[in-house]
């Protein structure tokens, strides 16, 4: 299980701006919606240090699925009120700058992917372009290091629990917790960082921020696929529509087998989870809950990550009910769930072969196409 804590508590003094930095809107979203929307492809909890009075705030821009607790004084105090609130069950634990909004969601999986194969302290950086020179108290040079073994390190930074827990045990402060890993003796391994992960600091660094995103489209698909198995006494829906006359399905929600694998191919698609984590059955309150109404939910939620559905197909998958006679109304009821979007819908039988085949149920399978501005 994977862990991340976002560092979001600093002001916006050195912006110039009235709030804290994280709520600054960089394009179409918040500094710190970026930088969710970056770590929740690879993180199963994400925890949010926000500025105290702010709390609210964020909560509301980031939903219940992200935890918010107040931040400290310093980077490194906000890191451990964050440690605080760790699942015990946690291997690795990313920690993250807010105001490094723009780094993606490779950059983090490549992180993830160092400490998989065995690092315990992992962290972005880019070579050194520049000569750097150390200098006295009066401004004298005092020495040029070797720019090639220097480099410009980012966030997020990854670490396995334990090593990042006695690195805070202490309690010292540093500018990043790669060096309180440096100071137990720790192997702190440096893989390749990117441009876009800048640190956005002043407004200059927001302009630079900007062309990275610049008007650039970027597609992404997913495939989701649903089967349930039929109930007698239970209705059937289908497509978002009632099927009066047909035995229907088992189900946390209404069964709804066609809304459930478009849900999946949208959260495939932004890397948003899946259909159980987002609405499963340790979330009572979706209990019973339509399949356009999942729909609407799954587009709010995508929207909030920064993503637009572009096109979705659907293939229901069993010899009942009979999709055709329904077809333009089942497609109106999907689309107008999503917004309006594109939707195409098929039907098939698997000539009695399978669960489908035999009549015991029905499935579907689905694929999205998304895009993020």
């Amino acid at each position: 299980m994977i862990s991340a804590i976002i560092a979001a508590a600093g002001s916006g003094e050195r912006f110039g701006a009235p709030i804290p930095k994280a709520l600054i809107q960089l394009g179409d979203r918040t500094l710190i919606e970026h930088s969710v929307s970056a770590l929740s492809s690879v993180a199963d909890q994400i925890i949010v240090t926000a500025p105290a009075g702010y709390e609210a705030r964020f909560r509301e821009l980031l939903g219940n699925t992200v935890t918010v607790v107040t931040g400290g004084a310093t980077r490194s105090e906000s890191v451990r009120l964050g440690l605080a609130q760790v699942l015990c069950d946690v291997d690795f634990i990313l920690v993250h700058d807010a105001a490094r909004a723009l780094a993606s969601r490779e950059l983090a999986q490549r992180v993830v992917d160092a400490l998989n194969s065995g690092e315990v302290a992992v962290i972005p950086g880019l070579a050194q372009s520049d000569t750097v020179k150390v200098v006295d108290s009066d401004g004298y040079v005092v020495s040029t290091p070797d720019r090639s073994q220097l480099r410009r390190v980012q966030t997020p930074q990854g670490f396995t629990y334990g090593v990042l827990q006695a690195a805070h045990a202490s309690g010292s402060e540093a500018t990043d917790d790669g060096a309180l890993v440096e100071s137990l003796g720790k192997k702190v391994r440096i893989i390749e960082g990117e441009e876009r992960a800048i640190k956005i600091t002043t407004p200059s660094d927001m302009a630079t921020a900007l062309s990275f995103l610049g008007d650039a489209t970027t597609f992404s698909t997913g495939v989701g696929v649903d089967a349930h198995h039929f109930e007698t006494g239970r209705e059937l829906w289908l497509a978002g529509l009632h099927w009066p006359d047909e035995t229907g399905v088992e189900g946390h929600s209404d069964g709804d087998v066609a809304a459930h694998a478009i849900c999946d191919a949208l959260f495939a698609a932004t890397g948003l989870g899946d259909l159980g984590s987002n609405f499963g059955v340790s979330r009572p309150e979706y209990a019973g809950a339509s399949g356009t109404a999942l729909l609407k939910e799954t587009l709010s939620l995508i929207t909030k990550a920064g993503y637009k559905v572009s096109h979705v197909s659907v293939q229901v998958i069993g010899n009942k009910p009979k999709i055709g006679s329904r077809r333009v109304e089942a497609i109106a009821a999907l689309s107008a769930a999503l917004g309006g979007v594109e939707v195409a819908l098929l039907a098939t039988t698997t000539d009695g072969m399978g669960l489908t085949g035999e009549g015991k149920g029905i499935a579907a399978i689905a694929s999205a196409l998304v895009f993020k501005s």
